[in-house]
């Protein structure tokens, strides 16, 4: 297949990319390589892709719609995975024009673009921060979720809805993958996991929200990518059991469908530092703070469907997903 990876450069995006390539599939990556966190990370990640002869960068952005028609154009995509956006809860806060023009405009344009080319099945990130308010757990592809706490999982929530629009309206397969916080090697610098281990290193306090009360189901990288790899094969298809008198959320008549890619098992904050202190033999400067604006307080993922339909779910524990990141970390930054 030839696959289009928008976010390239990204964290996921480089990771499932890489992947793909592994397989022995074609992959154009696209990437605006923006400033939101450092571009040499990002240049990095893209030179170790050029190595593959079946890859293919396009610098572009999402919200270029004449530049994602020529590039749909030019190129015949079996599939497309739109990974591209713009990430972080307490940012979209400072700066929420950027999570519009991205993540819903630049969104569009994808579906746009893959309706009017005959792309065979759309496979894009959503985020476990559509399930915002909720506090019904495991969290669930099947339960309501229209109440976000911030404006990235408000973006996201939208991105689901004008996928199955175009679903319904013109029969495109979609499948959104709602992320649990990913981790892992060449992880993004604005996640805990990256700032945390900076500033233990570096002896400087680390700011933990809620007063550590906080859980995350926290999700490794190779879990992540190989879920997200097995659903490209799984093209979406209408539920022939859908029911308009009692709407089931995660599927529908349309060929449309959402999936949990979690690890299943929330885990403290407090345990994922002790973790981390353990690997990098140093102890945490704590600095306990109230809850932020945005955040949520715990988060964990029914991946039921995910077992179900492609025979896989994370299983990554903490401790040795941990080990692997501070490895990398440490190579990498020559710590």
């Amino acid at each position: 297949m030839t696959i289009l990876v928008t976010g390239a450069a990204g964290f996921i995006g480089f990771h499932l990319a890489r992947k793909l390539l592994q397989q022995g599939e074609r992959v154009v990556g696209l990437d605006n390589l923006n400033d939101y966190y450092d571009v040499s990370l990002k240049e990095a990640r893209l030179q170790m892709l050029q190595n593959f002869a079946d890859f293919r960068f396009v610098r572009l952005d999402l919200a270029d719609q004449n530049a994602i028609n020529a590039l749909f154009a030019e190129a015949s995509f079996d599939v497309v995975v739109n990974l591209a956006a713009q990430a972080g809860v307490r940012y979209s806060l400072t700066n929420p024009q950027a999570y519009v023009r991205s993540n819903i405009a630049g969104f569009v344009n994808i579906l746009e673009a893959c309706r009017h080319h005959d792309v065979r099945h759309l496979v894009y990130a959503s985020s476990s921060s559509v399930y915002g308010a909720g506090t019904k757990m495991p969290f669930s592809v099947h339960q309501n979720v229209d109440h976000p706490l911030s404006l990235y999982g408000a973006s996201k929530k939208a991105n689901e809805l004008f996928a199955h629009s175009y679903s319904h309206l013109f029969r495109l397969p979609t499948t959104g993958v709602r992320f649990f916080t990913v981790y892992g090697p060449w992880g993004r610098p604005d996640m805990a996991m990256f700032i945390f281990t900076r500033a233990i290193l570096a002896d400087k306090p680390i700011l933990i929200f809620n007063h550590g009360h906080m859980e995350r189901d926290f999700t490794y990288i190779d879990d992540t990518v190989e879920a997200v790899a097995r659903l490209l094969e799984r093209v979406a298809a209408p539920n022939p059991t859908w029911n308009s008198d009692a709407p089931d959320p995660g599927s529908s008549a349309a060929p449309y469908r959402l999936y949990n890619i979690g690890n299943h098992r929330p885990e403290k904050l407090l345990h994922l530092i002790e973790i981390l202190e353990n690997c990098l033999g140093r102890k945490a400067i704590k600095n306990f703070l109230p809850m932020q604006p945005g955040d949520v307080p715990a988060t964990y993922a029914d991946v039921d469907d995910l077992a179900r339909d492609v025979g896989f779910m994370p299983r990554t524990s903490l401790e040795d997903g941990v080990e692997r990141f501070v490895r990398w970390y440490r190579d990498y930054y020559r710590m």
